[in-house]
């Protein structure tokens, strides 16, 4: 019995499913996403220093929220234009200024004493 064919077979059901799986990953946008993360950083910094309430962080991690799903909502159709990427960095630029903002305002949270 001759097994080429059935390798052929596999090795192409192989480079097909790959191929498929490829175009289908999500689009990244490397400043988008470091972004997002330095922005978590600095809220969870502030809530260890005090310098933001529970309220103030509260409202940050649901502009955060959502963010993350504008986010998803443009790369639902599997690209990212360029106008949907400027938005998104000028919305991220927004949030990052309302984190400095809460962060230097003089609401502190109360330590509780040991």
């Amino acid at each position: 019995m001759n097994k080429m064919p059935i390798i052929a077979a596999c090795i192409a059901s192989m480079t097909l499913t790959i191929a498929t799986t490829s175009t289908a990953a999500p689009i990244h946008d490397p400043y988008v996403n470091a972004q997002q993360h330095r922005q978590h950083e600095r809220i969870q910094q502030g809530v260890r220093s005090g310098q933001l309430t529970r309220s103030e962080t509260r409202e940050l991690a649901n502009q955060q929220r959502s963010l993350r799903q504008q986010e998803r909502g443009y790369k639902s159709d599997g690209v990212m234009t360029h106008n949907e990427r400027q938005d998104m960095r000028q919305d991220q630029r927004g949030a990052s200024q309302n984190v400095y903002t809460q962060k230097h305002d003089l609401e502190i949270q109360p330590r509780i004493a040991d």
